[in-house]
């Protein structure tokens, strides 16, 4: 049997398409906003640098392959490409490493100072890098860090540590207690209850922090900068610097260099992307 629309459904359905819509056109604007410049590299690397000056909006008229096949086909590239993923891959571990212990201390403990403790890695947030960077290369130089790759990882997971604190905290302050004591009552410790029902609980939060972590390292350029004199240990974004600052004037293999820079976190972030927005979300779910 089919179900008859009246009047009243039907008025109630405009209204609500009427109130949705701006929502969709803000939508569509952000996203063309993102899209588009994303959309003219991608097709720039694929002209000449005559063709993109005559015709710089338009489609190749000859696409040419080379630009994106010449990079891909350079040993320098796939070094820069397996330092980022070492440096992002390691700081992002020890950042959730760390973090994930301190949360549940600050989330599942009560002992004198907690709040205050906590308010300190918070003022963490507020604190600039660049505020940081002269003391942290002395720092890095006294302690022989310096074309080191962890010289990079140490402090990028200190400075990633408040907000995955602040991320994990307040998941962790969402598992029942009621599960802690159950967990107690059958044998486990403290440490027992954090890795075997604690950490499976928490993933979604666990892959929101990672997703953070990684774009994070990979789009860092100024501490590799600071501390890689060797290029033998310099990431993508300092290859990317170097590539524009050698072939200035030939803006398509710029364009292609960045488009191939971009594409793996780019690759990551879209198939982690269900994982993000699930552990942003899962705070607000829970009961």
């Amino acid at each position: 049997m089919t179900r008859r629309t009246t009047p009243a459904r039907r008025a109630v359905g405009s209204r609500r398409t009427a109130r949705t819509l701006p929502l969709h056109a803000v939508l569509v604007a952000v996203g063309a906003l993102m899209a588009v410049p994303l959309l003219y590299a991608v097709l720039s690397g694929f002209k000449s640098t005559d063709e993109l000056s005559r015709n710089p909006f338009g489609l190749p008229g000859r696409w040419r392959t080379g630009n994106y096949t010449d990079i891909l086909g350079s040993g320098d590239f796939w070094r820069l490409l397996g330092n980022s993923t070492l440096i992002a891959v390691a700081t992002t571990v020890l950042v959730v490493a760390v973090s994930a212990l301190a949360a549940f201390s600050f989330a599942r403990f009560a002992f004198r100072g907690r709040e205050v403790l906590f308010t300190f890695f918070t003022m963490g947030l507020m604190f600039p890098f660049a505020v940081a960077a002269l003391p942290l290369f002395l720092l890095l130089r006294s302690l022989d860090l310096l074309d080191n790759p962890l010289g990079v990882i140490l402090p990028q997971a200190a400075f990633g540590l408040p907000m995955t604190i602040i991320i994990l905290r307040g998941f962790f302050r969402q598992i029942p207690g009621e599960l802690e004591e159950a967990a107690t009552l059958d044998g486990c410790g403290a440490f027992g209850f954090f890795w075997r029902v604690l950490l499976p609980m928490a993933r979604p939060a666990l892959g929101t922090v990672s997703v953070l972590a990684v774009v994070t390292s990979w789009n860092n350029f100024f501490l590799p900068l600071l501390v890689f004199t060797d290029s033998g240990w310099w990431t993508l974004p300092i290859g990317v610097q170097q590539f524009q600052g050698q072939y200035s004037a030939e803006y398509a293999r710029v364009f292609a260099y960045l488009v191939l820079a971009m594409v793996p976190a780019l690759a990551f972030y879209a198939v982690a992307e269900r994982q993000l927005v699930g552990g942003l979300t899962a705070g607000a779910t829970k009961g």
